[in-house]
Formats: C-alpha cells, sequence, structure tokens
C-alpha cells in the first residue's frame, strides 16, 4: 500500500475528514471529529491506528512490523511500519477497524 491508497482507502469512508492538526508533515483522518488514522506524509514509514487494547497487544506479539503507538497512547493505538511485510487486506481490515472502533465511541 502506498500513501495514495492509504488516503484514498480513508476517504472512502461516511463522514472522515482529512486534516492536519500536527503541522503541515502528518496527515490526519477523523471521523466525527476523533482521529482513527495517520501518517507521516513525506516518508510514508508507518501509520498509526487506534486499537481495542487487547488485539492491539495481540497484534504486537504477531507481527514485528506492528509496534505501540508512537507519539499515541500505547494501550489504544499502533504503529505499523510500511515495510510491505503486512499485506493490503490485512492493512485495510485494521484500519477499517480502527475506524469502526473511533465510530462506535462517538455513538
Amino acid at each position: 500500500m502506498n500513501i495514495e491508497e492509504f488516503r484514498n482507502f480513508c476517504l472512502s469512508f461516511d463522514d472522515v475528514t482529512e486534516e492536519f492538526p500536527f503541522g503541515e508533515n502528518t496527515l490526519v483522518y477523523k471521523v466525527k471529529g476523533k482521529m482513527f488514522a495517520l501518517t507521516g506524509i513525506e516518508t510514508f514509514e508507518s501509520i498509526n491506528l487506534k486499537c481495542d487494547p487487547e488485539e492491539a497487544i495481540e497484534l504486537r506479539e504477531r507481527y514485528d512490523a506492528v509496534k505501540p503507538g508512537y507519539h499515541m497512547n500505547k494501550a489504544h493505538w499502533n504503529t505499523v511500519r510500511m515495510d510491505n511485510s503486512i499485506s493490503d487486506t490485512l492493512l485495510k481490515k485494521w484500519i477499517r477497524d480502527s475506524y469502526d472502533l473511533v465510530l462506535k465511541k462517538k455513538k
């Protein structure tokens, strides 16, 4: 997945906004005003995704590319290195899960 595919996938969900609240180099996707995904746009080395705390730990144990959320609440966020070790199908599932988790909390 490249940054254009990531961007298009995030924007394909309902009520998503694309913002730069942390400066011009950090692309943030929100649903109903709450973040569900973010990435650096210059290098696109990783993405941060919201995650259920128990699942977050499980994913970190299973995949070398998944680490505790960089500059985020490590109980609720994972950072996924975009090193091609995770399939696009799985990345899309995790992005969708992040979106759904945030959307569910907003209701």
